[in-house]
């Protein structure tokens, strides 16, 4: 991975009209990124360039969804028509929802993959020729720790991030002869709107009051990353955790994830062994 120059890099961030892509456009801007903006809403997209501007940066936004082939060749053309090309595509859209894998919805996997993996490889892949012509280039895919060890009730949030970081794996090797880097960041629970905006929250127990790492910090965490030229990064002490103890004893963590649904059903379970012994 190569070492970078932020100041005057052309990044793409998608999904940066809140939480940790808004993030990076604002901290990107004041580290001299010329900064394109792409997201589905419009005045929010318009409020995050007032702020940058003000600040004195450099940004375009395009408003768009990375799950429609319209958009994604409009995010191309802007990113020509602003800045002549780009440097770094940061793979930053996503959705997310809670529950059970039991008592979800078929089509919630379905939209969520649209979105966090299909929306993601084909915004990849119709960037790749101006990537080629980049300057260190790099493809930098925004993930989670939940793609590096799955927990209960986030399965298909989870199955989605797994899927990112499989694919990426595969094209760090395949694109390195074009110079392209690939970077993935797995923050571990950021104070966002991500909750808010699931499709939908089913899980019996909240972790929202885990959430540690701020939108901020994430941020400046990733275009840190960016700068040195790392291939992944795992963020808060937590979920750094989690993959170290999952790495070398996975079977502790099975351990006190089954025993946290055992006592989240403790009812349903009783009522069961009831049955069965009658």
């Amino acid at each position: 991975m190569a070492r970078r120059d932020l100041n005057g890099l052309r990044i793409l961030v998608t999904g940066a009209s809140q939480g940790i892509g808004r993030a990076l456009c604002v901290i990107g801007a004041k580290k001299g990124c010329q900064v394109l903006a792409a997201a589905r809403s419009q005045p929010l997209l318009d409020e995050l360039a007032a702020e940058v501007k003000s600040a004195g940066g450099t940004i375009a936004i395009v408003a768009a969804d990375v799950t429609k082939a319209e958009d994604r060749a409009a995010m191309v053309d802007a990113a020509q028509r602003h800045f002549g090309g780009l440097d770094v595509l940061i793979n930053n859209a996503g959705i997310g929802a809670t529950g059970h894998f039991m008592d979800s919805d078929p089509q919630i996997l379905r939209t969520i993959f649209e979105t966090n993996f299909f929306g993601l490889i084909e915004t990849t892949r119709v960037f790749l020729p101006l990537l080629k012509l980049g300057r260190t280039p790099a493809i930098v895919n925004i993930s989670s720790v939940v793609g590096k060890r799955a927990l209960p009730a986030r399965s298909l949030y989870s199955s989605s991030k797994f899927a990112v970081a499989g694919f990426s794996e595969s094209i760090r090797a395949e694109l390195a002869k074009d110079g392209i880097d690939v970077l993935v960041v797995s923050p571990g629970l950021t104070q966002t709107n991500f909750s808010k905006n699931m499709l939908e929250q089913k899980a019996r127990m909240p972790m929202d009051h885990l959430r540690g790492m701020t939108s901020e910090q994430v941020a400046e965490a990733t275009l840190r990353a960016i700068a040195k030229g790392k291939t992944e990064v795992t963020l808060t002490l937590k979920g750094k955790l989690l993959v170290l103890v999952n790495r070398f004893f996975p079977w502790i963590v099975d351990h006190f994830a089954k025993k946290k649904v055992r006592e989240l059903f403790a009812e349903e379970i009783a009522e069961r062994r009831k049955k069965q012994s009658k």
